[in-house]
């Protein structure tokens, strides 16, 4: 063999091990690459975007993830917090979902005027949500209420029974026999006849030591519940002026137990898929007051945890799991 042939027959071997081993490699990065992009798409998703809207002259600040185009959840959250405490929930829930937290005014990131510059009431704090609500495009939703949560969920019910799909309620009220006997000391004074002698008794409700023991007391393992949250909340309530509109809202609760036999009518009436989700060694809001939801919504399904208030700081993955379970999506 001459040596041309000889060079061609060397550089046609190596052109057909060159295809040969460049290919599985070229495939490879493809499907790499494609794998990235659907990570990436992923992750996009499931994340907490952190946002402000104007609504009615005021700055509210609200958490939001997930697809729009999935259904939404609105999480309303509980005192002395904010939507911090969805921080864990709402990733777990963004495949599914979307979501949407809203600080109330006065809470959180939200604008906080002076009770001399806004009127501190339930029916404020709701309208606030329900604007945010409508600037967002959101007609048809999921309610989550906690604590306060409820009063300001039960009233964008009232107003809109047709747009929410179901409820979750996590240790929030809607009947009296749920209140415990600590906070009837406090309000039951305050709502007869507002003082100074009742007032300091609210006072108690604002106090370092009663924010941690919110979070703490009936933890099955307190020493995994971040003290970030107790510093926090502690920090907003010792703003300046907070304390008096704080002590608004709790003599204005008042008007939440007067719509309570409102609420049942309609909670009859319209049946909403409910889930109930309740830190079972509560001292605030007690079990009765999650059975009490069966008297008006019997298929409502109830969920106990071994914790206090605050049940998603120890189960908000058990508890992810439930709503998935409760509410199905495609």
């Amino acid at each position: 063999m001459d040596k041309t042939k000889i060079l061609f027959s060397v550089a046609a071997a190596i052109s057909v091990s060159a295809v040969l081993f460049f290919q599985p490699l070229s495939m490879a990065s493809a499907t790499a690459a494609k794998l990235s992009a659907t990570h990436h798409k992923e992750v996009t998703m499931n994340k907490t975007y952190y946002r402000y809207a104007n609504v009615k002259g005021l700055k509210v600040f609200y958490r939001e993830a997930g697809d729009p185009k999935n259904p939404t959840i609105v999480l309303l959250h509980g005192f002395p917090t904010s939507s911090h405490m969805y921080r864990e929930l709402i990733p777990a829930l963004a495949d599914k979902f979307h979501l949407v937290a809203p600080d109330y005014i006065g809470f959180g990131q939200s604008d906080a005027p002076s009770n001399t510059d806004f009127k501190y009431t339930f029916a404020a704090l709701t309208e606030h949500v329900d604007g945010l609500l409508e600037q967002l495009n959101v007609q048809s939703y999921i309610l989550y209420m906690q604590d306060y949560g409820g009063p300001v969920g039960f009233r964008l019910f009232a107003e809109h029974p047709e747009a929410v799909k179901g409820f979750v309620v996590q240790n929030s009220n809607a009947y009296m026999e749920g209140v415990g006997d600590a906070p009837k000391k406090v309000f039951l004074p305050l709502w007869e006849k507002r003082d100074a002698a009742s007032e300091a008794a609210a006072h108690s409700f604002l106090t370092a030591d009663t924010t941690k023991f919110q979070y703490t007391f009936g933890a099955k393992n307190p020493d995994a519940i971040s003290p970030d949250n107790w510093t926090i909340d502690q920090a907003l309530l010792d703003r300046s002026g907070t304390a008096a509109y704080q002590i608004d809202l709790l003599e204005d609760y008042k008007t939440n137990v007067g719509a309570y036999d409102a609420w049942h009518v309609l909670f009859k009436k319209y049946q909403p898929k409910t889930l109930i989700v309740w830190g079972k060694n509560d001292p605030f809001f007690i079990p009765a007051g999650a059975e009490a939801f069966k008297k008006d919504i019997p298929a409502a399904k109830i969920v106990w945890y071994e914790t206090g208030h605050f049940a998603l700081e120890e189960h908000a993955e058990d508890i992810a799991g439930e709503i998935k379970a409760a509410f199905p999506t495609k």
